[in-house]
């Protein structure tokens, strides 16, 4: 583990969040579920890395209880009122947007799921590749809105300036000409809470 990791993780442990850090994904989706009981009801948000791990069908596989958004087939009704369930699960899931070296988690949301989840949720768990800490909280929101959701955008297909160029036009972004991902920003700098908030790094680049 380099200096930069190891100092990420003390700054997380001054702000009463738990680091944890895994070489690889393999890795860290064991620690996932070790950290998460059979018994644990689990809800999460769209996350290229979570997809990554894997660790929606691992949990399935073992007969975890997962409020599953995202499933082929389903409707907006039904996806959102799994959304909703799901950010009142036992252990909410999902990654951030960027990460600052001083500790700072930034996410941005659309539906606002992610950001009920993650500040609400009894037990949250955070994953994230070390390709998301950037030096400052500065940088991290222009990670998050520059590079990530442009991408993010792509992927889902949203009609968005940022969708067609990779720009982000923040004042043109608006409704109804266009469908707005930027709608919500959580930045968490602290957790008042002892050990409700982990974040497990990985020493590989994930998502986006």
């Amino acid at each position: 583990m380099d200096k930069r990791i190891d100092n990420l993780i003390k700054n997380w442990q001054k702000r009463n969040i738990a680091g944890l850090y895994c070489d690889n994904k393999d890795r860290a989706t064991e620690k996932l579920l070790e950290i998460i009981p059979v018994s644990g009801s689990v809800g999460f948000s769209g996350s290229v890395t979570l997809d990554q791990l894997g660790i929606v069908k691992c949990l399935d596989a073992r007969s975890n209880k997962v409020f599953n958004p995202y499933k082929a087939g389903m409707n907006r009704e039904e996806s959102l009122g799994l959304r909703r369930q799901g950010a009142c699960a036992d252990y909410y899931l999902a990654s951030p947007n960027a990460i600052s070296e001083r500790g700072e988690l930034v996410f941005f949301s659309a539906y606002g799921n992610r950001t009920a989840g993650i500040s609400y949720a009894k037990n949250v768990i955070i994953v994230a590749g070390i390709n998301k800490i950037t030096p400052n909280i500065q940088e991290a929101l222009k990670r998050a809105r520059e590079y990530a959701t442009p991408l993010n955008c792509k992927r889902l297909n949203w009609n968005s300036p940022c969708f067609k160029d990779g720009i982000c036009r923040e004042d043109f972004c608006l409704f109804p000409e266009y469908k707005r991902m930027c709608c919500q920003i959580l930045i968490i700098e602290a957790e008042v809470t002892p050990n409700r908030l982990k974040v497990i790094l990985v020493g590989e680049n994930l998502g986006f």
